[in-house]
């Protein structure tokens, strides 16, 4: 942006549009740091709750405030122009926000990991996917009105619906009524290391916290076991393969 504008109506299109970003992207940071504080004051538990009240009613309030300006339909508090798209267009805008997710996360790493070092980055990793999965896991419950306790039925709905299912290939296998094992097969992390000739990314601490969290999350009777995860060795069917235990 020119250095000596000092006033928005001054801005050029092309910075406009820039500060307009800026603004979206100050405002997501705003809305998560008052998640954040709310937990803090609040507790988790309560503010999951004042969560989702504060979503419903910002999700009404953004979706008409954009349809006035872009002037498409809401059907619903949808748009309806989404609603009504092709379904395969849809799906690959549901496939290019999940890709965006993953980039975002590795962007994070990344930037510590330059900043600070390996040790930083993957502590800050894990310590993200500790308070990430959780949030997940409720919004993946609120999504498909899953109970309070779902058991493991509901556990592998909910495994379905993670961001990671969008963009990996996995699959789960019924052990027995009270057990599942879930895989990982295809991890777009990790492929893209193999086919650079690099040895899998470490990821097993940050699993550790991701899968147990989530399954807890999900049902507080459900108990994690890792199988194997690297740097763990593990067959070329799977990079990680997680068990879940309904402990009644």
């Amino acid at each position: 942006m020119n250095d000596d504008v000092s006033k928005i109506d001054n801005l050029s299109a092309e910075d406009l549009t820039r500060f307009i970003l800026d603004i979206i992207h100050r405002s997501i940071l705003h809305y998560g740091l008052w998640f954040t504080e709310v937990r803090h004051q609040m507790g988790t538990a309560r503010a999951l709750g004042i969560l989702r009240a504060a979503y419903e009613r910002s999700l009404d309030i953004q979706m008409n405030r954009l349809a006035k300006v872009f002037g498409f339909e809401l059907k619903d508090g949808l748009p309806k122009a989404l609603i009504e798209m092709d379904r395969s267009a849809l799906k690959q805008l549901l496939d290019g926000f999940c890709a965006n997710w993953l980039a975002n996360d590795g962007v994070w790493f990344q930037a510590v990991e330059f900043k600070d070092g390996m040790n930083d980055a993957k502590r800050c990793n894990d310590s993200v996917w500790g308070q990430f999965s959780p949030i997940e896991a409720w919004s993946i419950k609120r999504l498909l009105n899953l109970p309070e306790r779902p058991g493991l039925d509901g556990l592998k709905k909910a495994l379905n619906f993670r961001i990671y299912a969008q963009i990996n290939i996995q699959s789960t296998i019924d052990e027995g009524p009270d057990s599942i094992v879930f895989r990982m097969n295809e991890c777009r992390v990790q492929s893209a290391r193999k086919r650079k000739g690099l040895d899998d990314y470490p990821c097993k601490s940050a699993g550790l916290v991701e899968y147990a969290y989530f399954a807890r999350s999900i049902d507080d009777r459900i108990q994690t076991e890792c199988i194997g995860c690297p740097p763990d060795p593990h067959p070329g069917d799977w990079y990680c393969a997680w068990r879940f235990t309904l402990n009644n």
